[in-house]
């Protein structure tokens, strides 16, 4: 018997069960008085009036009505280039030793300041996360195995008196002593910085390792499996680590990896989904009977809500200063919103990119829907990335394959213009079919497609790939592993810089 395990668990359950659950609004309204509250005396501070704001009636409008809305690049360009020039008390208290680098899907130049604040934060989010595992049913020796964290180098780059990387590789060099005996592939492995080198050691080690969760983002997720079979000559990933029972995702959507995923194991596995961004740890899947993650709505993130409407966006992309903006307690289950964040790392009403849907109000649990810069509507179609995974679910099914990573952008063809999709499969497919039923998809879930179909968006068109294109172009661009994703849409620019590469590979 499992008896460290079974300890484990039960004090899991027992501080779960004595925890105290505010409702999320309350929680809300604790977290924004504390963030006003620590940064008062920062430059940023004392320039929106945040003593001023705390004495008001209303804080929480108070505070919407003095502090505007910011991107990166006017946070950047007004606040953070002084982190970066060395000074400190600027929008949150002390000074800076990491940035976050970008994994660059809407921008290649982003360095987010990561706090001590933040990385306290993550930490607690972390053990949230560890502490809802007693709704999934887990025995008791699972807590007792090793967890298998598949993220960015934790080799940082000095750059002045500052450190860089991906947050998952600041937070893995920031681990707790008492979790480094879980922790794979472990400090020597995990610094290694080119990811096929970092991937080789793990598969040759992986034997030696007793694995019952795995975290990572499923597309290099799944190429790490693939290595570690193929390098051990083994049918699937149980033949190595039979205790394999978890397998928490992030960064994108894991439905549209799940079937390539499962042919790479020999028994069911418990998905479990996060929102770990470069600003934050901002949601985790709590329990197992859906696939929406809940808030962490109690741990230095505040969160505000903008329509996703035409009329609250400007042409790049960005939320309008004067934009209806909602709080939690404001919004409505099933509507898109923009997500607006103020954190512990002095990210205030920040626009993260992401689009989010309220999937349930008690819970406070969302599910990303997409990027704001990755909302195809250039000629009207307002497609979302949410929308595209689910057509592109229905596509594997109906064809009998697995479509597993793929890319679109509007562009001119002639006077006209089109929709041009590239998919990644490992089937061979018929173009002209397998485009003939994804746009009658799309313009039956989609009103707005249905129209852009009938008017300014002319033809649709579909090129086939193997998937393993879209990995050489990351690897190409420098942008493997880690916390990178492959841009689900794309501006005709880089879509063009794209094809380019992929022509060659044809």
């Amino acid at each position: 018997m499992a008896i460290i395990g079974e300890l484990i668990k039960r004090a899991i359950d027992v501080t779960e069960y004595i925890h105290d659950h505010p409702s999320p609004m309350e929680a809300q309204l604790k977290v924004l008085h504390h963030l006003l509250d620590k940064a008062k005396y920062t430059a940023f501070g004392k320039k929106y009036g945040f003593e001023e704001i705390l004495a008001s009636a209303d804080p929480t409008q108070a505070f919407q009505q003095a502090v505007p809305i910011f991107d990166y690049d006017k946070l950047y360009a007004e606040w953070w280039h002084y982190l970066r020039e060395g000074y400190q008390n600027v929008t949150w208290p002390g000074g800076q030793r990491y940035f976050a680098l970008s994994s660059g899907t809407t921008t290649n130049s982003k360095a987010i300041p990561v706090t001590d604040d933040m990385l306290d934060a993550i930490k607690r989010s972390g053990i949230q996360q560890i502490l809802s595992l007693k709704n999934f049913d887990l025995p008791g020796d699972f807590f007792e195995k090793q967890i298998m964290m598949l993220g960015s180098s934790t080799a940082l780059t000095p750059n002045g008196e500052f450190l860089e990387g991906e947050i998952s590789g600041i937070s893995a060099a920031n681990i707790p002593m008492w979790f480094r005996r879980f922790y794979k592939p472990g400090a020597r492995i995990a610094a290694i910085q080119g990811w096929d080198e970092r991937v080789r050691k793990i598969a040759s080690h992986a034997s030696k390792w007793d694995i019952g969760s795995m975290t990572g983002i499923p597309s290099w997720s799944e190429l790490l499996l693939k290595e570690i079979i193929r390098y051990n000559k083994v049918g699937t990933i149980h033949d190595i680590w039979p205790n394999l029972q978890v397998y928490t995702s992030g960064g994108v959507a894991f439905e549209p990896y799940r079937k390539s995923f499962e042919a790479l194991i020999g028994k069911p596995l418990i998905y479990i989904d996060t929102y770990l961004a470069s600003e934050g740890y901002l949601a985790t899947q709590k329990r197992p009977d859906t696939n929406a993650m809940a808030l962490i709505v109690n741990n230095g993130v505040f969160f505000e809500f903008v329509p996703f409407t035409e009329e609250n966006m400007d042409e790049h992309g960005c939320v309008r200063q004067d934009a209806q903006v909602l709080t939690l307690a404001d919004v409505q289950p099933n509507v898109q919103y923009v997500l607006l964040i103020s954190t512990v790392a002095g990210a205030w009403r920040y626009m993260i990119g992401d689009t989010v849907m309220i999937t349930d109000m008690e819970r406070a649990e969302i599910i990303i829907t997409g990027r704001t810069k990755h909302f195809l509507n250039v000629v009207g179609e307002q497609l979302s990335v949410h929308q595209m995974n689910a057509a592109m679910k229905k596509l594997g099914e109906r064809f009998d394959t697995e479509v597993l990573e793929f890319t679109v952008a509007a562009i001119r063809k002639g006077e006209d213009y089109i929709n041009r999709w590239y998919l990644g499969t490992n089937k061979t497919l018929d173009p002209a079919t397998v485009i003939e039923f994804l746009d009658s998809e799309l313009a039956d879930t989609n009103k707005n497609y249905k129209v852009a179909r009938s008017k300014a968006l002319k033809g649709v068109e579909a090129v086939i790939v193997p998937a393993d294109y879209f990995y050489q172009w990351s690897r190409e661009t420098k942008k493997m592993g880690g916390q990178t994703k492959i841009p689900r849409v794309m501006a005709e620019e880089d879509f063009r810089n794209f094809e380019a590469f992929i022509g060659k590979l044809a």
